[in-house]
C-alpha cells in the first residue's frame, strides 16, 4: 500500500510540472507564450556570437550612415569623444617601487624621466605609421572607431627610420578588415576573423590586406589575408583589439547605436516629413475660390468646350495675378473670393513627441538628454549638476576602458623598446614587466558648473583629508606636480618683480575669519561713497 501511494504522488507531481514546462502556466508572466501581449514575442535563445556576428555588418553600415547623415547621432559621438578623450591622455608613470626593491624617491625620479621621453614620442607624428597624427589624434580615432564601428583595431609595427629614436609605430585599421579568409563561415575556433582556443583567448587575427569595400583597390577582386599572431613568443603584442563585450563568449563588439537604431531612423524620417510638409505648405499663401462650375462655364461660352481651357489658363497665368506682399491689394474676377490657407504644420504635438523619443535615445546612449541636445535652457543648477555627474560616471568608465585596452598596451610597447635600446634603465624588465609598466592616465577635466562652489568644495575635501591635490588636479586634467612647480616659479618671479602674492580667500588655520588682517588696498573707497555719520562725528 505504501509503495502504491508513493507511485501515485510521483505521477501527480509529474503531471503538475508538465503544463508549466510547456509554458502554459509560467511562474513569471514575462515568460508567457500564450498572452496577447507577449505571445508573439519569441526571440531566439542564441549564444553571444550567434546573436552578434551575423548582424554585425548591417549594424555597422547603418551606424556609419547615422553618423554621416544624422546631426544628433554625429553630435553624440563627438560629445563622448570630447569628454572621454578630449585633447588627449597624459601618462603618469607610477612603477611599483616596493616590489622592485626601490625607494619612493627613485620611483618619482624614474617616472618623471619616462614621462618626458614618452611625451616627446607621443606629441609628434612619429608614433603613427601613416605620419599623420600624434598619439592624441590616434586615441581619438581609436575611440570613435570603437563607438560606431563596434571594434577598434591597431597593429603595432616595427619601422626603423634614420634619425628617429624609436621604431615602434601604430597602424590603425578599420575593423572591416578583420574577417574570415575568403569570407568563409564562422566555426568553433574561428569567429569574426579571430582564431580562438577553447577558452576564447585570441590566438591569431586574420586581417585583409585591403578594405573589402574599397572600390579603388578592386573590392570585387579576391583579397589577400594575413594571419597575424596575437603576441610574439616573448609576449609583445602584435595586435591591439578593443571591443565592448557584454556577454561571456563574445568575440566582437557592436556599435553604440544598436539598441536605439530603429528609433533614430524613424525619428529622422518623421522629422524630415514634418519639415517637407511645412516647407511645401509655407509656399501656399491662399486659395482663390470661384463659384462657377463646369456647366456655368459652358453656358457662359454658349456651350463651346474649346474656350474653357484658354479662359482658365489666362486666369491662372502669373502675370494676371497680383503677388502677395505687405499692403498688397488683390484684384479678383467676378464671383471669386480669397480664402486664407492654414496648413497646421508642424503638428501641435511635434515638439513634445520629438523630446519624448530623444529622451529614450539619450538613455540608450548613456547620455543625459540635456547633453545629447546641448540644451540646458530648461535646467536649473541642481538638475544640470546631477545630470553632468551621472554623465561623468559613464565617461570615467569609458576612459578607464580606453586606458586599459589602448593607452596602457601602447605604453608597454614603447617602454619595452626604450628599455631594450638602453634609453630607460629597468633591470629584469621582463620578469617585472607589470611593476615597471604600472601607470595612471590623466584625461581632460570634467569642468565646473559653478566654479566658486566647486572650488570651495575641493578645498574643504582636501582640508578634511577626504581628497588630495593629486586627485583634485586629475579631476581637472592637470598634473599635480606640474601645478606645484609652476606655482613655485610664479612665486619666485613675483618676488623678483616685487609683486604682491595672491590674497587668500580663506584665513590660515587657527585664525578666525574676523581676525584676518585687511590689506591697505581693501580700505580704499573706490566708489567714493559717503560713510554714515556716528555719534562721535556729531
Amino acid at each position: 500500500m505504501k509503495n502504491r501511494h508513493k507511485k501515485k504522488s510521483t505521477m501527480a507531481s509529474a503531471t503538475a510540472v508538465v503544463p508549466r514546462a510547456l509554458g502554459n502556466f509560467p511562474a513569471h508572466t514575462g515568460a508567457s507564450r500564450t498572452s496577447q501581449q507577449l505571445g508573439s514575442w519569441q526571440p531566439y535563445l542564441g549564444s553571444a556570437d550567434t546573436d552578434t556576428l551575423m548582424d554585425l555588418p548591417a549594424l555597422t553600415s547603418r551606424s556609419r550612415d547615422l553618423t554621416r547623415n544624422n546631426g544628433i547621432a554625429a553630435g553624440a559621438i563627438q560629445t563622448k569623444s570630447d569628454n572621454v578623450v578630449g585633447i588627449g591622455l597624459r601618462l603618469n608613470a607610477i612603477p611599483e617601487w616596493k616590489l622592485l626593491g626601490k625607494t619612493q624617491e627613485w620611483a618619482s625620479e624614474w617616472g618623471r624621466d619616462v614621462e618626458r621621453r614618452f611625451r616627446l614620442w607621443a606629441e609628434g607624428t612619429g608614433c603613427d605609421a601613416a605620419r599623420e597624427r600624434n598619439f592624441a589624434g590616434l586615441t581619438t580615432l581609436v575611440y570613435k572607431s570603437r563607438l560606431f564601428n563596434s571594434d577598434a583595431l591597431a597593429l603595432p609595427i616595427w619601422q626603423p627610420v634614420q634619425g628617429e629614436q624609436f621604431a615602434t609605430r601604430l597602424f590603425v585599421l578599420e575593423s572591416d578588415r578583420l574577417c574570415n579568409p575568403n569570407f568563409s563561415f564562422d566555426t568553433q575556433s574561428r569567429r569574426g576573423g579571430i582564431d580562438i582556443d577553447e577558452y576564447g583567448r585570441a590566438l591569431f587575427y586574420n586581417i585583409r590586406t585591403t578594405h573589402p569595400g574599397d572600390i579603388f583597390t578592386g573590392s570585387m577582386v579576391p583579397g589577400v589575408w594575413e594571419k597575424i599572431p596575437a603576441t610574439t613568443p616573448w609576449g609583445r603584442k602584435r595586435v591591439i583589439h578593443w571591443a565592448s563585450k557584454d556577454r561571456p563568449g563574445q568575440t566582437r563588439g557592436k556599435p553604440i547605436f544598436s539598441s536605439v537604431m530603429q528609433q533614430f531612423k524613424m525619428l529622422d524620417r518623421y522629422a524630415s516629413a514634418e519639415l517637407d510638409a511645412a516647407t511645401v505648405n509655407a509656399m501656399i499663401a491662399a486659395f482663390i475660390e470661384t463659384p462657377m462650375e463646369h456647366e456655368s462655364l459652358l453656358a457662359m461660352f454658349d456651350g463651346d468646350e474649346s474656350k474653357i481651357k484658354p479662359y482658365m489658363d489666362t486666369k491662372a497665368a502669373p502675370q494676371n495675378r497680383a503677388r502677395l506682399k505687405s499692403g498688397a491689394i488683390v484684384p479678383l474676377y467676378p464671383g471669386e473670393k480669397l480664402s486664407a490657407f492654414n496648413p497646421g504644420r508642424p503638428a501641435a504635438g511635434f515638439a513634445s513627441f520629438m523630446e519624448s523619443v530623444l529622451r529614450h535615445i539619450a538613455t540608450g546612449l548613456n547620455l543625459p538628454y540635456e547633453l545629447l541636445l546641448k540644451d540646458f535652457s530648461k535646467t536649473n543648477y541642481s538638475s544640470a549638476r546631477a545630470a553632468l555627474l551621472e554623465a561623468w560616471r559613464y565617461f570615467r568608465s569609458e576612459r578607464q576602458g580606453l586606458t586599459d585596452y589602448w593607452a596602457k598596451p601602447v605604453y608597454e610597447l614603447w617602454l619595452e623598446e626604450a628599455v631594450n635600446a638602453g634609453i630607460v634603465e629597468a633591470p629584469d624588465f621582463y620578469q617585472n614587466k607589470a611593476a615597471y609598466c604600472r601607470s595612471r592616465w590623466i584625461g581632460s577635466g570634467r569642468g565646473w558648473v559653478d566654479p566658486v562652489k566647486e572650488a570651495q568644495a575641493a578645498e574643504i575635501r582636501m582640508d578634511a583629508g577626504l581628497s588630495t591635490l593629486e586627485a583634485e588636479c586629475a579631476e581637472q586634467g592637470l598634473d599635480w606636480e606640474e601645478v606645484l612647480h609652476q606655482q613655485a616659479r610664479e612665486m619666485q618671479l613675483r618676488n623678483e618683480l616685487g609683486l604682491p602674492m595672491p590674497v587668500r580667500t580663506k584665513p590660515p588655520p587657527g585664525e578666525a575669519p574676523g581676525d584676518t588682517p585687511e590689506p591697505d588696498d581693501m580700505k580704499v573707497n573706490p566708489l567714493n561713497l559717503q560713510e554714515p555719520e556716528t555719534d562721535e562725528d556729531q
